[in-house]
């Protein structure tokens, strides 16, 4: 059986002239039904823009170049955008990444997964409704009809993600290219959705998988592939790339990747009672309930109850929708409890007017998970970290400019980036400067909402290194959101678990992990992906 898409020796260049910049060289890949093929390494690699050359959607002004470029055996290089636009969605369906900047933010949820089947006229317009509910099902949506009415921005990360997944199926599509379909996926998901992708490889669909996650690599993929710098430095069967890797980038990626089976030390001594002496945070009975599309009330965080000390570290874990991130909202201060109380320092935090809170806010800081998107992307990096210190007391250019330097340097970057945007820097980079604004007002309380979850393996592991480093330094207590329990269990010395607004399991993250005693944390570990154990113990 011949292949479904060939491609050999391409090329990517952007720019003009002198400062055109090699985005691919000279790669080549072949992929057939029912088949497997997995690109890894780090951002930059050039692992996506070989995916987007694949759906015709390189951008404007680049020069692509190939040897070969076959779809079902017709020549791609010489497709007008007319005959891209009846592959797309049919042909070959792509799962991007970001899938807020992926769907039409004015567009319910439903028309966004039924336009394919409209457009490539696969059912009459009656039935569209309904198959848009059962592909919404089938990547894990809860309450489909519900979402469907639904604007992108009404959605959790995941809940999103899922629904672009749906509409990259709807139109059933012989080849899937999905980049990163899982990152913001949390672990159940995440098994839902791969297990539905091995669904569709054992029906005949070929999948081109792009991650950083190795794991859920080696739950898929029958050939590897490993970029770096725009080439593919090696490549093989799965089992070979993964259990005996030749290149040294390859040993890299994969010393990089967080084990769940395998904690790192925790440096701090926690008190395991639930006495609130001394504690930093104390969280009593959190309850936020918001009003749902049909007029009724839903609590998104309720009886919340945990306390943090000074330089402990307490991660959250659960689905998409557990309340995680409403729970972040509510110990900065960004949501007012409908219950409950947060304490700062064994003082009223949460019940403060603003005015009040104000003066108390630089203590507790907050890192997001898109830096790029709490960024205006009109300022420099130098402008970023003034406003800052500005809060700070830091008044005078001169002082700022030193202390910003500082600030750089404490997160592994140096003065060379103050003068860059945000987008001219790697996402790396832009986590580590937004870890600097947070570091700013000398806290003393960081709240991470999903901080790496963007990240390949081994920016993931330096910016890991980068937080311990800071708590050890600066004695900084956080407070670590993530929906990636391998991370979870690699930085925290307490773990809660939460699942439908509530906290089902609270205790020391070793006893949570080796022994949990809730049977949905249970389930949860048992969908974490894993290497295969003689990776994991090498």
């Amino acid at each position: 059986m011949s292949p479904l898409i060939e491609l050999e020796g391409l090329n990517v260049e952007f720019g003009h002239g002198r400062r055109r910049t090699t985005a691919v060289a000279g790669v080549s890949l072949s992929l057939s039904a029912g088949e497997c093929l997995a690109l890894v390494g780090e951002s930059g690699s050039g692992k996506s823009v070989t995916a987007r050359t694949l759906v015709g959607l390189t951008a404007p002004g680049a020069a692509v170049r190939a040897e070969r470029f076959l779809v079902e055996g017709r020549d791609a290089a010489a497709f007008s955008e007319r005959e891209w636009r009846r592959v797309r969605g049919r042909t070959v369906g792509l799962v991007l990444q970001d899938a807020l900047s992926a769907l039409d933010p004015l567009r319910r949820v439903g028309a966004e997964v039924g336009e394919p089947l409209l457009a490539h006229r696969v059912l009459p317009k009656a039935e569209v409704p309904a198959r848009v509910e059962e592909l919404l099902r089938d990547v894990g949506v809860p309450e489909p009809a519900e979402r469907a009415r639904q604007y992108p921005h009404q959605l959790s990360g995941g809940l999103r993600q899922r629904a672009l997944i749906a509409s990259a199926l709807a139109a059933g599509p012989r080849v899937l290219v999905a980049d990163e379909p899982t990152t913001a996926l949390d672990v159940t998901v995440q098994a839902q959705v791969l297990d539905l992708l091995g669904e569709l490889k054992a029906e005949g669909t070929a999948l081109l998988l792009i991650s950083h996650d190795l794991a859920v690599v080696a739950r898929l993929a029958d050939r590897i592939a490993v970029m770096k710098d725009g080439r593919i430095v090696e490549s093989g069967p799965a089992e070979r790339v993964l259990g005996a890797p030749e290149h040294p980038y390859t040993r890299m990626l994969l010393a990089a990747a967080p084990d769940p089976s395998r904690p790192a030390p925790s440096p701090a001594a926690v008190d395991e009672d639930d006495e609130e002496k001394g504690r930093l945070l104390t969280a009593r009975g959190l309850v936020k309930r918001y009003r749902t599309p049909d007029g009724g009330l839903r609590e998104a965080v309720a009886d919340v109850s945990f306390g943090l000390a000074p330089g402990e570290t307490l991660g959250i874990v659960g689905e998409s929708g557990s309340g995680k991130s409403t729970t972040a909202q509510l110990v900065t201060g960004m949501l007012a409890p409908d219950a409950g109380e947060v304490l700062l320092d064994g003082r009223p935090w949460s019940a403060l007017p603003e005015r009040e809170r104000r003066p108390a806010r630089p203590a507790v800081q907050l890192v997001h998970q898109d830096p790029l998107a709490s960024f205006d992307p009109r300022f420099t990096v130098r402008r970023i970290l003034a406003e800052a210190l500005a809060v700070a007391g830091v008044a005078r250019g001169s002082e700022r400019r030193e202390r910003a330097v500082e600030l750089l340097t404490q997160v592994g970057l140096g003065e060379q980036h103050l003068e860059r945007r945000p987008r001219g820097l790697s996402g790396g980079q832009r986590q580590r400067v937004a870890i600097a604004r947070a570091l700013a007002t000398g806290p003393r309380l960081l709240v991470c909402d999903e901080p790496v979850s963007a990240l390949d393996v081994s920016v993931q592991a330096q910016v890991l290194e980068l937080l311990a480093r800071l708590r050890a330094e600066l004695g900084l207590a956080m407070l670590f959101i993530s929906h990636d329990l391998a991370v979870v269990r690699q930085v925290s010395d307490r773990v809660l678990v939460m699942k439908d607004g509530r906290a089902v399991e609270y205790g020391p993250a070793e006893r949570v992990f080796r022994s949990p005693e809730h049977p949905y944390t249970r389930q949860l570990l048992a969908a974490v992906p894993r290497l295969p154990a003689r990776i994991s113990a090498a």
